[in-house]
């Protein structure tokens, strides 16, 4: 697994669509447009999803994307793993008897079992996040800026009555 924009935009996207899917499915353009990704690049990660079985298309009109499974059941790993290349930060490329040449020298890849725990902890780390998680901290942001924005625009009068002040 790497982490790359491409998994970043992935994660962000797929977000948009379980936040948004209970509507009927939705279109690659309306999440460009919210998450400021391009269009051709959502459709390359979304071809990339649906070969992964994580959403699925409807075509025509009203068409658009859904998840192709429930959003608890789907995690930022399989995410990730599906529109990236395996994580590897080991220097030897994961070989586990490795040998690694450094300044002409060749030598065993002292920092092996470093990297790879490091591997297996991110990945363990990104598979215990289910898609679920990610749009219900969402929504409640959302909720919490939507209450700031109202107590922004209300006006406590003295008497104890509300008027709404204009913007």
């Amino acid at each position: 697994m790497r982490l790359t924009t491409k998994g970043r935009f992935a994660v962000t996207a797929m977000i948009d669509l379980g936040l948004r899917q209970h509507s009927g499915p939705v279109t690659l353009a309306a999440i460009s447009e919210r998450q400021n990704i391009s269009l051709s690049y959502l459709e390359q990660l979304f071809g990339r999803l649906r070969r992964h079985e994580l959403v699925n298309s409807v075509r025509g009109p009203g068409g658009g994307y859904l998840l192709a499974r429930l959003a608890r059941n789907i995690t930022v790993a399989d995410i990730v793993l599906a529109v990236d290349e395996p994580l590897d930060s080991t220097q030897c490329g994961g070989k586990r008897n490795c040998q690694v040449g450094h300044n002409g020298r060749s030598g065993k890849c002292m920092t092996h079992e470093l990297w790879a725990t490091l591997n297996r902890k991110v990945v363990d780390f990104l598979d215990s996040v289910s898609l679920q998680d990610l749009v219900d901290e969402e929504r409640m942001r959302q909720l919490e800026e939507s209450t700031r924005q109202q107590r922004k625009t209300v006006k406590l009068v003295p008497r104890g009555d509300v008027s709404v002040m204009s913007s």
